[in-house]
């Protein structure tokens, strides 16, 4: 590759890094990635969990008084707690015309390449339900700026799968990643918190050797109610 060629490549990635830096520190939220790979206990999300415990350290670390989590809507309200001193939000999507809880591959590509249909989706977060994206966000940045939150909320998708093989389905959650991403920060913003967030997940998840080895053995156990702590 000649000098030119490389310069050129090298001002488009600082022009992007910069754009990002802006958009981000302006935006709601920051799209950070996955939190976990496979579910580890049931309910999903509680306070010692150990997926809630990896989040919040997180928000500490980013110095963030809180942290926002997205989910494929179940039956749970996902209401909001306190995990040490971080106010733990979620935010689900809720399919008004069917009640599943899988992860359905085809949506995952269809939203990675075309983004979400609008009106779709409604959303849930605290037991309320919403029409729309903008209402469910507005509801979320007002309870973060009660507790305390300055600049945009750290955000990760919830990431676990009951099923299958956890490298190749990103989980719970990604579609409503995706289409909060593209939103307020544009398709190739998008893509790049996609990828850094597949990535990051395996680097900064102290459980991802572990769930990625054991995922089969998680999973039917899972599904076979043993890791169901609501009994």
């Amino acid at each position: 590759m000649s000098k030119t060629l490389t310069s050129i490549f090298l001002g488009i990635i600082i022009i992007f890094g910069i754009y990002l830096f802006i958009v981000t520190s302006l935006g709601p939220v920051e799209p950070v990635g996955r939190l976990g790979i496979v579910k580890m206990a049931n309910p999903d999300m509680y306070p010692a969990h150990p997926q809630s415990q990896v989040l919040a350290q997180h928000a500490q670390k980013r110095g963030s008084a809180c942290a926002l989590v997205v989910h494929y809507g179940g039956d749970s309200n996902y209401r909001r707690y306190l995990e040490d001193d971080v106010m733990i939000i979620q935010l689900a999507f809720v399919n008004p015309d069917s009640y599943r809880t899988d992860i359905d591959g085809s949506e995952v590509i269809s939203s990675f390449f075309f983004g979400v249909p609008p009106d779709r989706y409604r959303y849930r977060a605290d037991g309320y339900e919403f029409d729309t994206l903008d209402e469910a966000m507005e509801y979320v940045t007002s309870i973060a700026r009660r507790n305390g939150q300055e600049g945009p909320i750290p955000m990760y998708y919830h990431g676990t799968v009951r099923e299958g093989n956890p490298i190749f389905n990103p989980g719970c959650g990604f579609p409503l990643f995706v289409e909060i991403s593209w939103k307020y920060y544009g398709r190739p913003a998008a893509y790049y918190y996609i990828v850094r967030g597949l990535i990051d997940t395996y680097i900064s998840n102290p459980y991802a050797t572990f769930q990625l080895s054991h995922y089969q053995d998680l999973n039917e156990l899972y599904n076979q109610g043993s890791l169901d702590y609501t009994m």
